[in-house]
């Protein structure tokens, strides 16, 4: 229904060629650094190890399949290394490594905004069904305090991608400083490489971001315009 909403997509084309060019950004640039090998020849496996000993952690690290699929998971302390990071001492590898070990030393640390972020997950993963289902049951009602209620409801998803981004700009700051403190990362090429993987990564949180307040922008303009033509 939505998609033959020439409105929708009129507000939503800006976001998906957003996320689409950000996509091949991020996969540009880890084709580019895990070809160049890191100077220290630190694979992502015992670049995590000595990482975990520098900064304290107790973390146990694991290698799953995947591509990019590299996460910290904080319930149980594991840090799951895709088979392109695991294995290779790669720049962009050693970058990947030392963000999820980022989060690591959020966990450890109770880091607001990481905390903040855990605490929204339930409710985000109700409201996303529950505010779909919200406004359409309103628009077709015309019962526009309902449909508003949804919106209300469905704006998690934005507040959602908005707490995400202090996250993930704090990890990848923690990153490149772990990289640094360590002499895991040495010359200017190498921390180019690095910031370029890292930026690369962060901007598809932005355009996460972008893409969930065009999406609530649009249901907006839908609600109002039904409750407008109303009165």
């Amino acid at each position: 229904m939505l998609f033959l909403d020439p409105t929708y997509m009129i507000f939503m084309i800006p976001a998906f060629l957003l996320m689409m060019i950000t996509q091949g950004y991020v996969s540009g640039a880890y084709r580019k650094w895990s070809q160049v090998m890191a100077r220290s020849r630190f694979t992502g496996a015992q670049a995590a190890q000595r990482l975990i000993t520098a900064g304290g952690l107790s973390v146990n690290v694991e290698g799953i399949r995947g591509k990019l699929s590299d996460h910290y998971d904080p319930r149980q302390k594991v840090l799951r290394l895709s088979e392109g990071v695991y294995n290779s001492p790669s720049v962009a590898a050693l970058a990947i490594t030392a963000h999820e070990l980022g989060h690591a030393m959020q966990d450890r640390e109770g880091y607001f905004p990481l905390r903040l972020r855990a605490a929204l997950v339930p409710a985000i993963n109700i409201g996303s069904y529950l505010g779909w289902i919200l406004i359409i049951l309103g628009l077709i009602l015309r019962q526009t305090d309902l449909a508003w209620l949804g919106v209300l409801v469905f704006s998690g998803g934005a507040i959602f991608a908005l707490a995400t981004l202090p996250v993930e700009l704090n990890a990848s700051a923690r990153a490149k400083q772990l990289l640094t403190d360590t002499g895991m990362i040495v010359g200017e090429d190498e921390r180019r490489g690095v910031n370029n993987v890292l930026n690369a990564a962060a901007l598809t949180y932005v355009a996460g971001l972008v893409t969930a307040v065009m999406q609530l922008l649009y249901f907006v303009s839908l609600v109002g315009g039904i409750g407008g033509r109303r009165r």
